[in-house]
């Protein structure tokens, strides 16, 4: 197809110099971003907030909102995608998967040229776009350093708290809105530099001083995630890839499928003695690699202290080493107790009395603790608790690591009881247990090291060798940021 004229130069010929005074006014979708089609991050909300059959129907009349879209109305088609991720669900799950699913698949996106642009305005940055406000807002401020988001609003039932589907006025700001919005923000003092993809976006860059195109290219250069402004730690969600599409009609198609085959692996493995559930775990297309020399049996035992990436970890610390282990937590479900083949012992959060229950159980076997006490799927360590360092003087460190395809086998504000299901439904779940060596006499508390110097000490073996990196963040910090805890509910 010829190219089409645009009355605007392309970002390649911006000058970024001597912005430090000036203001942007920035599309989302297609300028900032590499992708122009906004459907992954509605069908992540469509499936995270509400259920994966409204991501379903959402997925099914894609085809039906890409021509009203093309042929009829830009706002037209944005507004029924709206109506169909959004109606009905409370106004409060979608800020929390505003801000604990999307910014991971928006972060991976963002595009490079028009990003320094956007970072080289000091005064003002402003995102102008037809997204809902809600969703974008919490990526734009943390992720991108924006100052404003002006966006689509949903109409709010005050009653119930549920988003109508609908869009309060002006509605869905697409042309001449963004102009408007742009006018109504800034008053007389326009910003110098307006930034878009389309020709809709042609309104608002026109009363701008300069205004610069970003032309369609899917290859274009990606920014790094660690030259953000914030980077991933926490996040939730069940999915791991982003939903284009085809990614998303294949994901449907194959949870029924997963969802069984999730079903026969843990219960065929279950019965199966734990010297043998490696061998059974490779029949059912389960990949289990051990690395290192696992510790022999001891009395005492030892303290297997691990990092945490999903409840299975205690689980596969046990078929690793080829006997059962007891494991301690801060809270499991009924159904995951009854359902766990090892002994799952309860911590109350009172010092004295974990310690006591930890201490006798190491004096009858071995001990599995996970002292980030909640899961990271990030490549972080979250800050060790120092409690389990004065339990014992036989302290072997564990590094675990996993790889998921397709669902995520760890969640915050979902079912707990359903995250090894979701580990297992991915076709070839992979878990990695390497066992470090044991501290030395003199690494332990018993050789004059303080807990927290023993704690740190272990965090940072298990970090280094999985080229993690550790962080002060802790359990608390993860609970607070995704689901708005306390960091004591689960």
């Amino acid at each position: 197809m010829p190219a089409v004229h645009s009355p605007f130069p392309s970002i390649a010929d911006c000058e970024l110099s001597g912005r430090d005074a000036h203001a942007v006014a920035a599309d989302l979708d297609g300028t900032l971003l590499v992708s122009r089609s906004s459907f992954p991050y509605f069908f992540l909300l469509a499936a995270e907030a509400g259920s994966l059959f409204r991501a379903a129907v959402l997925l099914l009349l894609s085809p039906v909102i890409f021509f009203v879209y093309k042929l009829a109305s830009e706002a037209a088609g944005i507004q029924i995608m709206i109506y169909i991720a959004v109606a009905g669900i409370p106004i409060r799950d979608i800020e929390l998967v505003a801000r604990a699913v999307l910014p991971r698949f928006y972060a991976a996106d963002v595009r490079k040229d028009s990003y320094r642009a956007f970072r080289a305005c000091g005064r003002r940055r402003v995102v102008v776009t037809a997204n809902p406000t809600v969703i974008v807002e919490p990526f734009v401020r943390e992720y991108l350093g924006g100052d404003l988001v002006l966006g689509t609003e949903l109409e709010v039932d005050l009653k119930t708290g549920k988003a109508t589907g609908l869009v309060a006025g002006p509605g869905v700001l697409v042309g001449g809105r963004k102009r408007d919005a742009i006018v109504k923000e800034f008053g007389d003092d326009l910003p110098e530099l307006g930034i878009g993809d389309r020709e809709s976006d042609h309104d608002f860059m026109a009363i701008c001083k300069e205004g610069y195109m970003v032309p369609p290219n899917r290859a274009a250069p990606r920014v790094p995630e660690s030259e953000l402004q914030s980077r991933t730690i926490f996040h939730d969600g069940r999915l791991v890839q982003r939903p284009e599409p085809l990614t998303a009609l294949l994901i449907l198609l194959w949870f029924p499928l997963g969802l069984s085959l999730a079903i026969f692996r843990i219960f065929f493995n279950l019965p199966i003695p734990v010297q043998l559930v490696r061998y059974t775990y490779r029949l059912t297309g389960i990949r289990l690699s051990i690395r290192g020399l696992p510790p022999p049996p001891s009395s005492p035992g030892s303290l297997l202290v691990c990092n945490h990436r999903t409840a299975l970890d205690p689980i596969l610390i046990s078929i690793a080493l080829g006997r059962s282990v007891s494991c301690v937590t801060y809270s499991i479900s009924r159904i995951s107790s009854m359902l766990s083949p090892i002994p799952n012992v309860p911590l109350t959060r009172d010092r004295a009395t974990d310690a006591a229950r930890i201490s006798d159980l190491l004096r009858h076997g071995d001990v599995v603790v996970c002292p980030e006490g909640t899961t990271c799927r990030e490549p972080f360590l979250l800050r060790f608790s120092a409690l389990f360092a004065e339990l014992s003087d036989r302290i072997v460190p564990v590094a675990i690591n996993t790889k998921q395809s397709v669902f995520v086998g760890t969640t915050v504000r979902g079912f707990k009881f359903a995250d090894p299901y979701f580990f297992f439904m991915n076709p070839r779940p992979e878990y990695e247990v390497t066992f470090l060596p044991a501290l030395r006499k003199e690494e332990t508390c018993g050789g004059g090291k303080s807990p927290i110097e023993v704690a740190n000490h272990v965090q940072k073996v298990i970090a280094d060798e999985l080229g993690f990196q550790c962080t002060e963040f802790t359990r608390k910090d993860k609970y607070l940021k995704l689901g708005g805890y306390d960091g004591k509910k689960r």
